[in-house]
């Protein structure tokens, strides 16, 4: 039995263009074409409070700086102890994350670190603060034609090269996430 001859090219046409564009998809540019459209920086602190914090241990195993501690004997239902020990409650006074201190720019700015105001209270109390981590950000907007935006953490040092305008290849997965270490400078 013979194809009709229709069918035929239109299968032969059907391959052919299912084989370009698996050849456009492997050995054309990788990436998506992006510009660069805003540059941006934040700066952050995180602020600790000493704050005063109840806890529980056995006896033999308190932290030194454990406050107000009462006890009581317990059986051990985790088998480390054969006979009933001391079990203690307590508080103690430890630094926790409370806030965090921001300050946030663009290429106009000079990037700086936010100086917040600091509670003091005297020593040994709770309610003082102090800063604690530092963490600086330089991001660059990325938007492709179809208007999908991708933000990208870069060095400061790159953030410093980008320019607004700026056209860039960037691979994006199938869930859309952009791989922006892998962007590459683009003339298409």
């Amino acid at each position: 039995m013979k194809l009709p001859r229709l069918r035929v090219v239109v299968l032969v046409a059907m391959v052919v263009v299912t084989l370009a564009t698996l050849g456009w998809w492997i050995f054309g540019p990788s990436g998506v074409a992006v510009q660069l459209t805003k540059r941006s920086w934040r700066m952050e602190i995180v602020i600790e409070r000493l704050r005063s914090e109840s806890g529980s241990d056995w006896c033999d195993d308190l932290p030194a700086d454990a406050r107000d501690v009462t006890r009581r004997l317990r059986a051990d239902l985790t088998g480390k102890r054969a006979e009933p020990s001391e079990h203690c409650r307590y508080t103690q006074i430890v630094w926790r994350r409370q806030w965090i201190a921001q300050s946030a720019g663009g290429p106009a700015d000079r990037p700086d670190w936010p100086r917040p105001p600091l509670r003091v209270a005297p020593p040994g109390e709770a309610g003082s603060e102090r800063l604690g981590k530092r963490e600086a950000y330089f991001e660059i907007e990325l938007r492709d034609r179809s208007d999908h935006a991708w933000v990208c953490r870069v060095t400061q040092a790159r953030w410093q090269q980008l320019r607004v305008g700026q056209r860039f290849r960037v691979p994006v997965d199938r869930f859309g996430t952009a791989n922006c270490p892998a962007m590459y400078e683009s003339r298409l």
